[in-house]
């Protein structure tokens, strides 16, 4: 193979997941961990400790589950030593540790923001990474607001933090403002200018508040950065990030290009979109590039035609490549859990004797109410089976009764353990009656922000997926649920929600001083 390696670093679960709406709790961001290791990314970024206790907890728990080779744990922190010390408290567990520290470069952040000298910015920067070395040879420097720094100054700092034991120097375009051919210029300058650039990876981490995140990543590689930073799905501040899958997939579809190369398992791009959309209870956009509903359809005639003598007509890429596969009927009432294992098993599933029997048992449930159940349906199957949230209240009995003329009513029966509940409510119709039962019941009364339903996949026997945004006490938690009836599946995902949020009242928390200044 030609080219050179790029080195994928993966900020899903610290860029990413500070942004509004995709917060996750520890066991869940150890689930998407787990999933960015099979993907093969090379390195995680998995919070930034000093933020919160919870931060702290949860890249300690990425630390100690992830255990597999050539996979790097990394953890965010200011050039402050006591931010560096608690990252490496956090980190200390891992197969392999990465400390990425940062500090502001732009005239604008250090007179504005950090009320510093360029004299005092490099010193710190300097001590910071000189510290982190004392933990750890794998060191990560970034120069935050890298796209607006003056570039002498730039390529004073990134000679000054190498020298100190940089071995990969980050340059981030913070607020998205660069465009790719002067981004790639300046990437070129460093290499040109920086006299000891030689002993570091050059890196870049683009958002994409122009759209442009992508762009800017590629043209940076074609001109010497050998590292990109990037999010599942592109999820970050503000706009996002660069797609961590479009950079992945441009480097594959177009090596006569690009000529570099990942080490990412690309089959498992799409499983891990989904993850992560299940998760969070955000949905990707249907024409978003490479994972999008409407990547691989095919709507207009003269289209269809194509595909149809030969996919290379109007498909760069095959659906299989991304993981995404083309069957339509997968399973149904009549199938046995042979041919169900190994659909899973071809899914990226693989579950003990216990597991699957249950799995078996709730595919069974759903077959009896839908005539064909697709791979839509088995990963979300999935999806609820796996939930690392363990499930405090159970749906056990709803009834509803509405219409036109009649009260909303809801009778409501959930179960805790071997205990029982049943109560009943009257609402502004049949979700906002149930709502208010399984509040009764709970007494873990939440107020709805949000409210989305969508078909997991298409026909009247579809299974409807609901999304839910419920606030308690402030704190804001998203709840899913699944079912061929709405409003079984609007109950569900309530019922998920309060679920998350007793569990969560379990998890430690508390907030320091500026905790989510970034790169």
């Amino acid at each position: 193979m030609t080219g050179e390696r790029i080195i994928v670093f993966d900020t899903t679960l610290r860029d990413g997941e500070q942004s509004p709406g995709f917060s996750m709790n520890i066991d869940e961001k150890v689930q998407i961990s787990d999933q960015l290791a099979r993907l093969q990314v090379d390195v995680i970024e998995a919070g930034f400790p000093i933020a919160s206790e919870g931060d702290f907890e949860a890249v300690k728990a990425v630390a100690q589950a992830v255990d597999a080779p050539g996979v790097t744990i990394a953890g965010l922190s200011r050039v402050l030593l006591k931010d560096i010390d608690r990252a490496w408290e956090a980190l200390q567990h891992a197969r392999q540790g990465r400390i990425h520290t940062f500090i502001a470069t732009s005239s604008i952040h250090m007179e504005h923001k950090l009320k510093m000298t360029p004299k005092e910015v490099v010193d710190a920067a300097v001590a910071g990474v000189r510290h982190a070395r004392q933990y750890t040879d794998d060191v990560e420097f970034s120069p935050e607001d890298a796209a607006r720094t003056d570039i002498d100054f730039l390529c004073e700092v990134l000679t000054a933090v190498i020298d100190a034991g940089a071995t990969t120097v980050n340059i981030p375009d913070t607020v998205g403002y660069a465009m790719p051919d002067e981004f790639g210029a300046r990437i070129a300058t460093i290499r040109e200018r920086v006299p000891n650039i030689d002993r570091a990876v050059l890196s870049v981490h683009c958002h994409d508040d122009l759209g442009v995140a992508v762009a800017n990543s590629l043209a940076a590689i074609h001109n010497g950065a050998r590292q990109v930073e990037c999010t599942i799905n592109g999820i970050g501040e503000r706009a996002g990030n660069a797609s961590l899958e479009e950079i992945v997939m441009a480097l594959q579809v177009r090596r006569d290009y690009n000529h570099h190369y990942t080490n990412v398992k690309t089959e498992e791009i799409f499983r891990t979109s989904r993850l992560l959309s299940s998760i969070t209870g955000v949905r990707v956009q249907p024409n978003k590039a490479i994972v999008g509903k409407n990547a691989f359809a095919h709507e207009a005639g003269i289209h269809q035609h194509g595909v149809i003598m030969d996919a290379s007509t109007y498909e760069i890429m095959t659906p299989q490549s991304i993981g995404k596969t083309q069957s339509d009927l997968v399973l149904g009432k009549h199938s046995g859990r042979h041919a169900f294992r190994k659909r899973l098993e071809e899914l990226g599933y693989q579950l003990d004797d216990e597991a699957l029997g249950e799995a078996f048992v709730a595919f069974k449930r759903l077959a009896d109410k839908k005539k064909e159940v697709f791979d839509e349906d088995l990963m979300v199957l999935m999806r609820d089976q796996t939930s690392p949230v363990p499930e405090t209240f159970k749906l056990v009995y709803l009834h509803t009764t509405s219409g036109s003329e009649t009260l909303p009513t809801a009778t409501i029966r959930l179960s805790r353990g071997e205990e029982v509940f049943q109560d009943a409510a009257i609402g502004d119709g049949p979700v906002d009656a149930t709502y208010q039962a399984i509040d009764r019941i709970t007494q873990v009364p939440g107020k709805l922000l949000s409210y989305s339903l969508r078909a997991v996949t298409e026909g009247t026997d579809a299974q409807g997926e609901v999304v839910v945004k419920v606030s308690f006490n402030g704190e804001v938690v998203t709840g899913i649920g699944h079912s061929t009836d709405i409003i079984e599946a609007s109950a569900k995902a309530y019922i998920n929600a309060v679920n998350k949020a007793v569990y969560w009242q379990r998890k430690p928390t508390g907030e320091v001083e500026e905790p989510r200044a970034t790169p």
